[in-house]
């Protein structure tokens, strides 16, 4: 079965008091927890913003070299994201819809590749 990333940015997340977050926390917990009963839970986390970067890492000579930047430069933020393992993309979609409703910020879909292959197919079709 194909895997699927659903995500939302920081940015799309709107100023919460922390009873606001508690309960978000709450909702989008219980759909966790059917995505879990369903045998289609992954993984999931959040709380991730620009203040949560540990460094960046680039390949030196064949060498990682590690640093507190440059970071790449952009308005937006992974903000958090679960990872289910479904028959298809109605289904990812209705679990998306699901997440997106219980915490009321929006959620993309993104299917991972199956192998190299369709990664490679995907890039030649893009440049042609």
């Amino acid at each position: 079965m194909p895997k699927y990333l659903i995500a939302f940015n920081d940015e799309w997340v709107p100023e919460h008091t922390p009873d606001e977050l508690r309960n978000k926390s709450e909702a989008s917990r219980a759909v966790l927890e059917e995505m879990q009963a369903e045998g289609v839970f992954l993984y999931a986390d959040g709380g991730i913003d620009a203040s949560t970067v540990v460094c960046s890492v680039v390949s030196k000579d064949g060498k990682p070299v590690f640093t507190d930047g440059p970071f790449v430069e952009t308005k937006e933020h992974l903000g958090g994201f679960t990872v289910v393992d479904v028959a298809d993309d109605a289904i990812a979609r209705y679990w998306a819809g699901r997440l997106a409703v219980a915490l009321d910020w929006p959620q993309e879909v993104h299917r991972f590749p199956s192998d190299v292959g369709e990664i490679i197919e995907r890039q030649s079709s893009a440049t042609v």
